[in-house]
């Protein structure tokens, strides 16, 4: 996800800005964080979180709240959630780094895999937004069509803030 990360960095500098909705905080009850997400991308809220595809489906985007002591059943639900929908992992590809994003550690864990179109990129990343919840990004990009978003990518994530 560095990679991406790095390159959507780039790609934001040689393109200009994409238009960005309103920052939408959620859940919308009991806001735990905060992201902008394109118009084009259709965010809505889900029961968990937020959810995203980028206009073309090259890309979908999942941040899911959880409470802390849930976080392990959070990510068992995602990886159910990518083989429901008929992403195949290689776990033989798997790859964690750790990054910071607006002051909160940010676990990444990256695999290549499969999905009924081709070859994908299927990135889980975790980050606690407070001492007692969690976020978990979901992400899922196909292969070779996902490049053409890292400047979307980029602002979106750089955008995820925890609720004040």
């Amino acid at each position: 996800m560095k990679k991406l990360f790095a390159a959507a960095a780039v790609a934001a500098l040689l393109f200009p800005a994409a238009s960005f909705a309103e920052t939408l905080a959620f859940p919308s009850d009991k806001p735990v964080a905060s992201i902008t997400i394109p118009d084009s991308w259709n965010p809505e809220e889900t029961d968990t979180g937020i959810q995203a595809t980028s206009s073309d489906e090259a890309i979908y985007l999942a941040i899911d709240v959880a409470d802390a002591a849930d976080a392990g059943k959070v990510v068992d639900e995602a990886i159910k959630f990518l083989d429901k929908n008929g992403v195949k992992v290689d776990e033989s590809t798997q790859k964690q780094s750790e990054d910071t994003i607006n002051g909160m550690k940010m676990m990444n864990f990256d695999w290549s895999g499969k999905d009924k179109d081709g070859p994908v990129n299927i990135g889980l990343s975790v980050l606690a937004p407070s001492a007692n919840k969690v976020l978990l990004i979901t992400y899922w990009g196909t292969k070779g069509e996902q490049e053409k978003h890292a400047q979307d990518l980029i602002g979106i994530i750089s955008s995820l803030k925890p609720a004040k």
